[in-house]
């Protein structure tokens, strides 16, 4: 069954306190479902201008906290957090605090991190995929604990906690989960145990690049989905991969009447033609019907139907949002 469209506007940064809330509620306003900030930590300087990563300016949590506090509709969430920069009880009662007072407007979006650059400037270690993976799969387990009906009781590789129950509990049942990534074994793990999964580059690299980009494009994303359908064959909640939302971010967004000299301008940055670009599904590029054109039929191909945009393109895809959201 095909899932009606929803828009995310996730923001990196704020000038003042009044402009984070100031938009927060113009994405409410404008008809974004979700409005939502990244995870990441560190500011300018060597460490960060060797990841290719932007600064974001604000903590997620707190930053998270004030865009509930400054709206009443529009769900607030992290996409995503990365699991390893926190100790996983904590976070679990943070998010069950953000729950409680959002009533019910999270969006748990959780990752096994990927910015090797930031740990390392951090100084938190950086251990291989696998075992962040490992790591992410406990906390996520933690998390459904406590904010389950029954006492926290986990005695995992990385996590263990016992003997209490988890506060406050959910205002409306469990959050919905979103899981992002971009390889073989955490969209698998995201088609088993989210709500929505969040496409994203295979990062292997540790930093943004091309090959990254590369990483995304149109025949290896049919790829990812056949990954998400392996893993939702998994399910042991009664749910399969149908009952999925499939979201993506749509870093690369420029409505414009010049489409194909923007193409030829843009597709050499990330070493792709501009052809394989035009069909890149992190790029929408194009004016307001031909980039509506553009998510319908990415809708049927890959059954993505959750789009986040930045918060720089918020002005410019407010008539897409406007006539897509919800159809």
């Amino acid at each position: 069954m095909t899932k009606p469209f929803r828009f995310g506007l996730q923001s990196y940064a704020a000038d003042s306190p009044a402009d984070w809330r100031e938009q927060a509620r113009r994405a409410e306003d404008t008809g974004f479902s979700t409005f939502s900030v990244a995870d990441h930590v560190i500011g300018p300087g060597p460490a960060l201008a060797a990841t290719n990563h932007p600064v974001q300016n604000v903590a997620a949590v707190p930053a998270m906290a004030v865009a509930i506090e400054a709206t009443s509709t529009i769900n607030v969430g992290a996409r995503v957090f990365c699991t390893d920069y926190r100790q996983p009880v904590m976070f679990a009662k943070e998010l069950a605090t953000l729950d409680f007072f959002s009533e019910g407007r999270l969006e748990i979006g959780i990752g096994c991190g990927w910015l090797q650059g930031e740990y390392e400037a951090m100084g938190v270690p950086w251990d291989r995929a696998g075992v962040r993976l490992d790591r992410m799969e406990e906390t996520l387990d933690v998390i459904r604990q406590h904010l389950g009906d029954d006492d926290v009781d986990l005695s995992g590789d990385h996590v263990r906690a016992t003997g209490f129950a988890g506060v406050p509990k959910p205002h409306d049942g469990m959050p919905p989960i979103m899981i992002g990534g971009g390889a073989r074994r955490v969209l698998g793990i995201a088609g088993r145990e989210a709500d929505i999964v969040s496409l994203n580059f295979d990062n292997s690299s540790g930093k943004i690049g091309p090959d990254g980009v590369g990483s995304s494009t149109a025949d290896l994303t049919a790829q990812k989905i056949d990954f998400i359908r392996a893993g939702a064959a998994d399910r042991t909640d009664g749910k399969s991969y149908a009952d999925l939302e499939i979201e993506i971010g749509a870093y690369f967004t420029v409505v414009t009447d010049q489409r194909d000299a923007t193409l030829a301008q843009m597709a050499p940055m990330f070493q792709l033609e501009p052809d394989q670009f035009a069909e890149h599904p992190h790029a929408l590029i194009g004016s307001v019907d031909e980039i509506c054109d553009q998510l319908v039929a990415r809708r049927e191909t890959y059954g993505i139907s959750y789009v986040t945009f930045g918060a720089s393109a918020g002005s410019s895809v407010a008539p897409i949002v406007e006539r897509l959201a919800g159809t």
